[in-house]
């Protein structure tokens, strides 16, 4: 186990160390609390038709996603109740968690250095997924890509869907930040 009292995440040190003087003289900040920064990262795992076959589907989507976060996940339930799709309210139908602080970096770092890189035919990620506030979010068609997750005892490989918040106020600012975090953008 990492003593948390001296590490500190290598792209945490990156951050403070080159990346706010790049965006700062980039977009000419006049202030240090202007320079946008990583607030937060979401990962959720939704488990759609196979949650409402089998209900242990949602707690093996939650043990994953605890294993690829390293901080437990929640589960997330039905809000309404869709007779069509055989769903009822307060079902569970995935999982989902929120990074902060050292351990986003942690994770960030894991997914752009270990997880990306071994997916199937990658070319990159696609640099149109702002939402026009800086927030950027992507999606993972396997969850199996993560080195916590042990292949053979994966029963079904799931969707993952990942949100960068930042606190950039445009998405030109918000990749800026990503990119210099050595984000793999396409284009």
């Amino acid at each position: 186990m990492l003593d948390t009292a001296t590490y500190t995440p290598r792209l945490k040190i990156a951050y403070k160390d080159s990346i706010r003087a790049a965006l700062k003289e980039e977009f000419g900040y006049k202030n240090e609390m202007m320079i946008p920064k990583l607030e937060k990262i979401v990962l959720n795992i939704g488990c759609g038709r196979a949650a409402v076959k089998d209900s242990k589907k949602a707690k093996s989507a939650q043990a994953d996603l605890t294993a690829i976060a390293g901080q437990k996940a929640v589960t997330t339930v039905a809000k309404n109740s869709i007779a069509g799709f055989r769903v009822r309210e307060g079902m569970p139908m995935g999982a989902k968690v929120t990074l902060r602080g050292d351990r986003m970096y942690e994770f960030l770092d894991r997914l752009i250095t270990i997880a990306m890189p071994r997916i199937r035919d990658f070319r990159g990620i696609p640099g149109t997924s702002f939402d026009g506030r800086g927030n950027y979010a992507m999606g993972i068609k396997e969850h199996i890509v993560f080195p916590e997750i042990d292949f053979d005892k994966v029963d079904e490989p799931w969707g993952l869907d990942i949100v960068f918040a930042t606190t950039a106020k445009t998405d030109a600012e918000a990749k800026a930040l990503l990119k210099a975090f050595n984000m793999p953008f396409a284009n």
